[in-house]
């Protein structure tokens, strides 16, 4: 039975048990009179249906209530007050969240598992699937387009909760139990400053340096991320072929003090029966994807990094922080000419984020005395073009200690670059696929002791390793690592000349 046919049979047994009708938009096409309409809105019901039921749905994007073919990150989100501007404006952001609903679905369709397609595992069903999927998103879409309420619904809707628990907050004394906590993020902040400004120890370390490629020069960067002024949203699009040309351009080298195997990055793999993904170091690698944040009305490239570690191994017998899986996410900010503005770092749980500014950028100073703002251990010069980053990382810990700027060859250790894509759908040993984040964005099996104690900040598991878009960055305040307005709250970016005119 193909996967066409299974959907079908869903949708219509959900109709004939009389399904309760979603609210909203969607609601009337499931009552549509047009029958490819009301079919489409069944179909999606129906694979809705079993994405949830087979436990892979795929959390990077938040599904916008009433559009099920929709979602949103939190850039888009941000976008619609833009979007409403303009007839142009608003079909432009329709079609960036069937986008993102799409992609999605590629995952979800991929990681059902084959008792969820009985008699049907080739990649052709997968495909039929997909192509419906896209085929109905664009109907509905249609549709809504032609609603005035369904229009105005939608910029309502369109937005991404953030991943802060009030209710957890309210039953830990927040508003009390953050000053203790506060003063614990000043200690860890402190010790930060003492590593940077320490002389590098005599260990055992390994330069690993990105892929050799051709290089690409700042003026066809900035030629390329002027094609944002062609979008009505104003947001560079890049192929995959540019955005891994740029990715190897501005991509750091890591200076890893080795203590043992876990300070060994490389590829997430599953093995067979497996309820936490490993990594296998045989072959470095490093996830990349774009990002972006806003500032002064003009959207900004962002290019993120991220490394997994198998583990942070325990200093001691009451180590809350250690644990299976372990990481480090770089992420660069490029101003329109192509220069880098700041760079920032998290761990792949969303803690210990630290910015390091050029004079590009100048700090804001902090609203809150208490919040956890914009903790810069070390600001960078100027970057020269064919310069680029490089990490030192400690054992064990996997913190950064400090960065410099290198050019040329610096290491024959080279590591690939891997679209952080893959990360949504791993190849499993026993033929399926599954990605590494479960459905409610964390990787299971990455647990650490420190939700035990660290759960009044009102954040869900903290320490577990987290897929994009699910970063919480602070304990005290509300901050996630893709907000757009992260940069323009903290920062006075010096865009350019041609920026400003």
């Amino acid at each position: 039975m193909s996967l066409l046919r299974r959907l079908a049979l869903a949708a219509a047994a959900c109709v004939a048990a009389g399904c309760a009708t979603p609210p909203g938009p969607f609601g009337s096409h499931l009552e549509s009179q047009s029958a490819p309409l009301r079919e489409c809105a069944e179909w999606f019901q129906a694979l809705d249906a079993e994405v949830d039921a087979a436990g892979v749905r795929d959390a990077q994007y938040a599904r916008v209530p009433g559009f099920p073919y929709l979602r949103a990150d939190r850039m888009a989100a941000a976008l619609r007050a833009s979007a409403a501007q303009s007839d142009a404006g608003l079909r432009a952001f329709f079609e960036r969240l069937l986008e993102l609903d799409l992609e999605s679905r590629r995952y979800e369709i991929e990681n059902l598992p084959a008792e969820a397609l009985p008699a049907m595992y080739a990649a052709s069903g997968r495909a039929a699937a997909l192509r419906r999927a896209r085929e109905c998103g664009r109907m509905l879409r249609d549709a809504d387009l032609a609603s005035e309420e369904s229009r105005a619904r939608l910029l309502e809707r369109a937005s991404v909760p953030d991943d802060y628990s009030s209710a957890r907050r309210v039953l830990g004394l927040y508003a009390l139990t953050r000053i203790p906590f506060a003063y614990g993020v000043r200690r860890w902040e402190e010790g930060t400053l003492a590593a940077f400004a320490a002389p590098p120890r005599d260990a055992n370390r390994v330069r690993y340096a990105p892929p050799a490629a051709r290089i690409i020069a700042r003026d066809t960067v900035a030629g390329l991320l002027a094609r944002a002024g062609f979008d009505p949203l104003g947001q560079p699009t890049l192929s995959e072929r540019e955005l891994m040309l740029i990715a190897a351009a501005y991509a750091p080298s890591f200076d890893i003090e080795i203590g043992g195997d876990y300070d060994r990055f490389g590829e997430l793999r599953w093995r067979r029966g497996a309820r936490t993904p490993v990594v296998e170091a045989a072959q470095a690698a490093v996830y990349v994807q774009p990002a972006y944040t806003r500032y002064a009305e003009r959207v900004l490239l962002q290019l993120v990094y991220t490394i997994w570690f198998p583990e942070r191994p325990a200093s001691g017998v009451l180590d809350l922080l250690a644990g299976r899986l372990d990481g480090l996410v770089w992420r660069v900010t490029l101003a329109p000419d192509g220069e880098p503005l700041l760079y920032d770092s998290i761990h792949p749980c969303g803690c210990f984020h630290q910015f390091f500014p050029t004079p590009r950028a100048r700090p804001r100073p902090a609203p809150d005395a208490l919040e956890e703002w914009a903790f810069a251990p070390q600001s960078m010069p100027r970057v020269e073009e064919g310069e680029r980053p490089v990490l030192s990382i400690a054992s064990g810990t996997h913190y950064i200690e400090r960065v410099a700027l290198t050019r040329g060859i610096d290491s024959l250790a080279r590591y690939a670059l891997h679209p952080y894509d893959e990360l949504r759908s791993l190849q499993r040993m026993d033929g399926g696929r599954r990605s590494a984040f479960g459905p409610d964005g964390l990787i299971a099996g990455s647990e650490r002791a420190e939700r035990f104690l660290f759960w009044p900040m009102g954040i869900v598991s903290p320490g577990a390793m987290r897929q994009w878009g699910r970063h919480a960055t602070a304990f005290v305040g509300r901050r996630h690592f893709d907000d757009p307005d992260l940069l323009e709250r903290r920062f006075e970016l010096d865009l350019g000349a041609e920026a400003r005119k």
